[in-house]
């Protein structure tokens, strides 16, 4: 199954954790405590185009909140 884990960094001129934690949980990711911030669990294995898309979505949710993720998707 493919996992996609996020990894933040914030501007302290931008958007609070909590507002960021909102929009990412309302994307389907839940906070994570493993090395990373949040994880998306797609409960099967997704391809690269999904995972990419995922992404997209990611940037266009949180334009303009001055946060920089890494994003980086493992299958177990």
């Amino acid at each position: 199954m493919t996992q996609t884990h996020l990894l933040l960094q914030f501007s302290s001129e931008g958007s609070t954790y909590s507002t960021v934690a909102e929009t990412l949980e309302s994307l389907g990711f839940r906070p994570e405590s493993d090395g990373y911030d949040f994880v998306y669990d797609w409960g099967r294995e997704a391809t690269v185009r999904e995972t990419l898309e995922l992404a997209d979505r990611v940037q266009a949710a949180l334009r303009g909140a001055r946060v920089s993720f890494r994003v980086e998707s493992t299958e177990e």
